[in-house]
């Protein structure tokens, strides 16, 4: 297993980089926010992903994707971290498409995965029906109704949940198993509130009552609905963690650049040592959290079976490191990191919201420690 990237991983973060500065900057967050967009993000973007195969990062070439694995997926979201990119790639592309990659009829992956490859429609997982992340609590049930379901119960802040065209949900079985069903959100019965989040996002909260489904609406090629969930929401924390790394990168170089330019008593700030061992912390630290994405993100493609115990402390420590280097931007911007002018408060206000989803580090912490035994 490598850490170092492949001449085509090399080549895919570069083009990352170079579309996202141009096309999703920090400043095109601050004007979906102004501009208070109910989708949380730009269908015009969305579409020129689709067109330089960002969508179909993981899915098979025979669905129109291009199939490269979850480390290429991992740095276009370190890229995504690193301008804020508001963007369903983390919903679609790589959580709905792993569901549906996973335990999709043949039927469902060719009706499916060729729209989200292809940028036609947005997909989102709806699973939390708490405020705070935790997948064991679904209380949502599909009952079965004749050859179909009826879908009743709530869900609470489905990722990009208010502009996605299609939704998979988690709900309960008769036999009080879990199933992930396909719901069109403009079903009868399926109503969408939005709600804003703290880093400018736009999630949905969604009820169900008594949603009518045909049978082919349940993502049926597994046996175990729970082990088939753990396994969406583990590729979801592998890829988010990367992101958070990106987030973690980026407020430190920006922290870098200004306190080598910032003066204060007649000198620059970053000549004052406190604030070098600040940084140096800071830099061992991010650099800790990028070995340890990269292993899981590795683990997720080479050996997924290992990959769970790796997983949960990459999401754990990338959570913890990103608010780290978001909070000490603040406090070495000083007064001028608190106001809405500098842009360093988007990174800081992404880091706690993304530090939430799927999982904050301390529900990281505590999945390391039980399946280490501990």
């Amino acid at each position: 297993m490598t850490y170092l990237l492949s001449e085509e991983e090399q080549m895919l973060r570069d083009s990352a980089k170079a579309f996202l500065e141009q096309k999703s900057p920090v400043s095109e967050l601050r004007r979906l926010r102004d501009e208070g967009c109910k989708d949380g993000f730009r269908h015009s973007v969305w579409h020129e992903m689709a067109e330089m195969g960002w969508n179909g990062i993981l899915i098979p070439e025979e669905y129109g994707g291009v199939d490269m694995g979850y480390a290429a997926a991992g740095l276009i979201l370190q890229e995504m971290g690193r301008t804020l990119a508001a963007t369903p790639f983390l919903a679609s592309s790589v959580l709905c498409a792993t569901a549906l990659r996973l335990a999709g009829t043949d039927a469902q992956k060719g009706a499916h995965l060729p729209k989200i490859a292809a940028g036609e429609k947005v997909y989102a997982l709806a699973v939390d029906e708490k405020a705070r992340h935790d997948a064991t609590v679904i209380e949502a049930l599909a009952r079965k109704d004749g050859n179909g379901f009826k879908l009743s119960g709530k869900k609470r802040f489905v990722a990009c949940g208010n502009g996605a065209d299609m939704l998979i949900v988690a709900a309960k079985t008769d036999d009080d198993g879990i199933g992930l069903f396909l719901v069109d959100p403009g079903t009868d019965g399926v109503s969408r509130t939005l709600r804003r989040s703290v880093d400018s996002h736009a999630p949905a909260d969604i009820d169900f009552d008594d949603v009518k489904l045909d049978g082919d609406a349940l993502l049926s090629q597994t046996d175990d609905g729970r082990a088939l969930l753990d396994t969406v929401l583990n590729a979801g924390r592998a890829c988010l963690a990367a992101e958070q790394l990106g987030i973690a990168e980026e407020a430190f170089g920006r922290t870098i650049d200004y306190i080598k330019e910032r003066e204060q008593f007649g000198q620059k700030i970053g000549s004052f040592q406190g604030l070098q061992h600040r940084a140096a912390h800071l830099l061992t630290e991010v650099e800790m959290t990028q070995s340890l994405v990269m292993k899981a993100l590795r683990q997720l493609d080479e050996s997924p079976s290992q990959a769970p115990l790796w997983i949960a402390a990459a999401k754990a420590k990338a959570t913890k490191v990103a608010r780290l280097a978001a909070a000490e931007a603040i406090q070495m911007h000083g007064g001028v990191g608190m106001t809405d002018e500098y842009e360093i408060g988007f990174f800081y206000k992404r880091a706690q919201a993304a530090g939430e989803f799927l999982g904050d580090d301390a529900w990281g912490a505590a999945q390391v420690a039980s399946m280490s035994g501990y």
